[in-house]
């Protein structure tokens, strides 16, 4: 039986390094990829590829469901498919990626007294040994690439060579083709490379809400709170960052005993994990720009992740009577609306007139926000607008 104010069920599946069943909005280049693999190994052929993309754009997701697809299918041609994961970002040399290379091949050596060449040859002799086809998913490649490696040429060229029938996957956040040696870039080609586009906004809500179902209990999420995390991911199209977001903000739910996610949680998680706003850039807003912001962090912090703007007017029209402050025209409140955007302070989304139809604040918990808007304001230090 599930504890009371549990939310967080199988937080395992929101870290980075979890495979998931299904890569949601990637299926169509995993596809492509896979048939392109399947073609050329099935006929006694390696395929070579470097695979680029932002941070958090699902790169090595796809690689390595790639590299499983294919262990799955058996045998292609006359040999069995098996996989070698390497992150190069901690084995940044050829020796050492060598060395995670021949335990993929059941063969361990001591980690010095081995030359390169020397240990290509016992290398050699593992695989000859068991034949396969053997991807090699060299992850963070650049560390790697930059330093010359001799690998990199040899691995794409294991025919040549005699070291079997090698596949090499360069996974990158940039492009390495201006860091490989002529010989080694004639191996990849014109058309084995794959660039990942970052996410939209769209694409970051549906992974979270498929990671959202492996992950947290039924019922305790809804897509209002996971699009607002995606709209706070959605500059970088990272991925990562939005399941780190996801992940703290359930975290911060389960602390304050609530039984779901909500926006203000979201908010918390997002001011622990990237804090843009202090107290203060507060003391440089006008006061129209504290009373819209006032207006607008009561309104979410009874519930929401926005507000239509027509509401938020009518909130702060509220709050000006309260205050005895002098009413807004449509006009000065929409233009004090889009400088707290330039501020980074909110978001807007724009409709089709051309006036946002949703407002949003996505830095620090309304609440809290709330509370020190009242303060200032109270105190009349705010500078005149």
């Amino acid at each position: 039986m599930t504890p009371v104010g549990r939310i967080l069920l199988r937080e395992e599946t929101l870290d980075p390094s979890f495979l998931p069943p299904r890569l949601v909005h990637r299926e169509k280049e995993l596809d492509l990829l896979f048939r392109r693999y399947r073609e050329a190994l099935g006929k006694g052929l390696p395929y070579h590829l470097l695979l680029t993309g932002g941070i958090g754009s699902g790169k090595t997701a796809i690689a390595r469901r790639l590299a499983t697809d294919l262990e799955r299918t058996g045998r292609l041609g006359q040999l069995p498919v098996r996989s070698a994961y390497i992150n190069c970002w901690r084995r940044a040399s050829d020796r050492t990626v060598m060395l995670d290379l021949l335990r993929s091949v059941h063969v361990s050596l001591p980690d010095r007294g081995y030359s390169l060449s020397e240990m290509l040859d016992v290398f050699e002799q593992g695989i000859r040994k068991a034949p396969q086809h053997l991807i090699v998913l060299l992850d963070e490649a650049s560390a790697l690439v930059r330093q010359e490696t001799k690998l990199v040429y040899l691995l794409s060229r294991s025919r040549e060579v005699e070291l079997g029938s090698i596949s090499l996957v360069l996974i990158a956040v940039q492009d390495l083709f201006p860091y490989l040696d002529p010989a080694s870039r004639s191996s990849f080609g014109v058309t084995h490379r794959l660039s990942l586009a970052p996410y939209d906004r769209e694409a970051l809500t549906d992974i979270l809400e498929s990671r959202a179902a492996l992950a947290l209990r039924p019922g305790s999420f809804d897509r209002e709170v996971l699009d607002q995390i995606a709209r706070i991911a959605a500059p970088n199209g990272d991925a990562r960052f939005a399941l780190e977001l996801l992940a703290g903000a359930a975290h911060a739910a389960e602390d304050a005993g609530a039984d779901s996610v909500g926006p203000e949680e979201v908010r918390r998680a997002k001011g622990s994990l990237l804090p843009t706003v202090a107290e203060t850039q507060l003391e440089s807003l006008s006061t129209n720009e504290l009373g819209v912001l006032l207006a607008l962090s009561r309104t979410l912090k009874r519930r929401g992740a926005s507000v239509p703007s027509q509401k938020l007017r009518t909130t702060h029209s509220a709050l000006l009577d309260e205050l005895g402050g002098t009413p807004m025209s449509r006009t000065t409140f929409w233009r004090t609306l889009k400088e707290l955007e330039r501020e980074g302070l909110v978001t807007l989304d724009t409709g089709a007139t051309g006036e946002s139809s949703q407002v949003g604040m996505d830095e620090m918990p309304a609440s809290f926000l709330a509370t020190l808007l009242e303060e200032r304001l109270g105190r009349g230090r705010a500078r005149k607008g």
